[in-house]
């Protein structure tokens, strides 16, 4: 087998594979959704047009708009378009991880204060209480944890 240089498309289309099937396996997600997140990470240029990004992973145009939805929603990939183009480009920001990491965290601290709610809602003692208590200390113990945790350093927003 010929030594690969670190650059190769096919190992990089291996490692898109391998973040495809953990965002599958991981979070539900479909597969081109991270074949998209995969190969936003280690394109060249970083900044890919739709077109650039279907005919990498091989993914029609339409099915790639749906998820590219959901990968800006979720705050993993920034769109921004040029002046006096039509086309839209998207790319993954340094520090993505991080802000999308802070934000599921601030996220489950609020659910905390939703099952708290909950409980009160349904009774200390009732039947469903046990759900309820299960969610409040399982979210009050990740608090707990972060708290506890070393603080990560501050978000910065780069741009292309």
């Amino acid at each position: 087998m010929a030594k690969r240089e670190p650059g190769d498309l096919a190992r990089r289309m291996d490692w898109v594979e391998r973040v495809a099937a953990f965002c599958t396996d991981e979070w539900g997600l479909p597969p081109i959704t991270g074949r998209i997140l995969g190969w936003l990470m280690v394109c060249d240029p970083r900044e890919q047009s739709a077109g650039q990004i279907a005919d990498a992973i091989g993914a029609s145009r339409a099915s790639l708009t749906t998820n590219m939805k959901q990968l800006v929603a979720a705050r993993f990939v920034r769109r921004q378009s040029r002046p006096g183009e039509r086309t839209a480009y998207y790319w993954v920001e340094d520090d993505a991880w991080q802000k999308v990491i802070q934000h599921r965290f601030a996220g489950m601290a609020a659910f905390q204060d939703i099952a708290a709610d909950g409980l009160d809602l349904v009774g200390r003692n009732s039947p469903q209480a046990a759900r309820m208590r299960s969610a409040h200390e399982a979210f009050a113990w990740m608090a707990e944890l972060v708290a506890a945790g070393p603080k990560p350093p501050p978000a910065k927003r780069k741009r292309p």
